[in-house]
């Protein structure tokens, strides 16, 4: 027969395994939650940037490139161009062409990339045939630049969804893989192909306008998807680290990330000198005003930027230059 002690003790062990597995519980829920919550976040990022690019595509389409027989370079060159020979449906050719990519793309890139590429495309050929866009203009140098700018807005936007409305890059990263050649050169010549074509088919006058439009859209493609905002990432190696650390941190209001280092211009025999490597980042507006207080500390201190695109989290987007 048991004792009242171990009776007792039985007891807190009892209660304090249910406690434990109550908050083992409540811990699995809260990051359950957390993950839900990130990933509906996702959603609704993603969702939103594929509509505003399929929206954008639909305009370049309809508003500048189809109603004046224009073509463009990529799957979406090669939808026009059989659209122009043939007389078959804008809309159809869309998700006919693009197919094979977006197929290549769920066994190369993953299934969720190619279940929103799917869905864009077929919102894309849904908005090209049922969707009245106005004619904007009928002058073909406004047509290259702007139809080709519109269309590259599109293409940039649902890739920043993490979809594609053009598979021509799918097909790019895949051969890429399989050979020498970079994506940038795939692309380059997969368009040279087509240009030659519309050139032979339609007119040189065309190929050289598609020309334009590839451009305008590529650049505009760039721009969207490497980030509107331009930052420089600087790294600062000075003897009075400390002090540039505190400046750029309670004087400009910046966050920093120190590197460990050692200096390497020293005599044989010598220990190297060891070193506080200091890494921030700041928009391009604001470098003058670091250098000048870097200089106020210590003008002979190594300055070294680079630029960068975009940035995400940190303090860079959150705090206001301090003045």
């Amino acid at each position: 027969m048991k004792s009242t002690f171990q009776k007792i003790m039985i007891a807190v062990a009892k209660r304090r395994f249910k406690s434990e597995r109550t908050l083992s519980s409540n811990r699995q829920l809260s990051k359950d939650v957390k993950i839900l919550s990130v990933n509906v976040t996702h959603l609704f990022h993603d969702v939103f940037f594929i509509s505003i690019g399929v929206v954008c595509a639909g305009f370049g389409l309809k508003g500048f490139l189809l109603p004046n027989s224009f073509i463009d370079g990529g799957a979406m060159g090669i939808s026009l161009l059989t659209s122009e020979i043939t007389g078959v449906s804008l809309s159809i050719l869309i998700i006919l062409i693009n197919l094979p990519f977006i197929i290549l793309g769920y066994s190369n890139i993953g299934k969720q990339f190619a279940i929103k590429s799917v869905l864009a495309i077929i919102a894309l050929a849904l908005l090209v045939h049922f969707i009245p866009y106005p004619l904007i203009t009928s002058d073909k140098l406004l047509i290259a630049v702007f139809g080709g700018f519109f269309l590259g807005a599109g293409i940039g936007m649902t890739i920043r969804g993490g979809a594609v409305i053009d598979g021509t890059e799918v097909l790019a990263i895949y051969l890429s893989r399989k050979s020498g050649l970079t994506i940038g050169d795939i692309i380059l010549i997969f368009n040279i192909v087509i240009f030659m074509f519309g050139a032979y088919i339609l007119s040189i006058e065309v190929a050289l306008y598609a020309m334009l439009t590839y451009m305008a859209a590529a650049k505009t493609v760039d721009f969207i998807i490497e980030g509107i905002e331009e930052y420089t990432g600087i790294t600062i190696i000075s003897k009075e680290s400390e002090k540039i650390r505190l400046m750029i941190t309670d004087g400009l209001g910046r966050g920093v990330t120190i590197y460990a280092g050692k200096g390497g211009y020293n005599k044989d025999g010598e220990d190297l000198r060891e070193i506080d490597i200091i890494y921030t980042v700041v928009t391009r507006l604001e470098i003058a005003r670091l250098k000048m207080e870097i200089d106020k500390i210590d003008s002979k201190a190594f300055v070294i930027m680079n630029g960068i695109k975009d940035t995400k989290g940190g303090m860079i987007k959150r705090r206001s230059f301090v003045n």
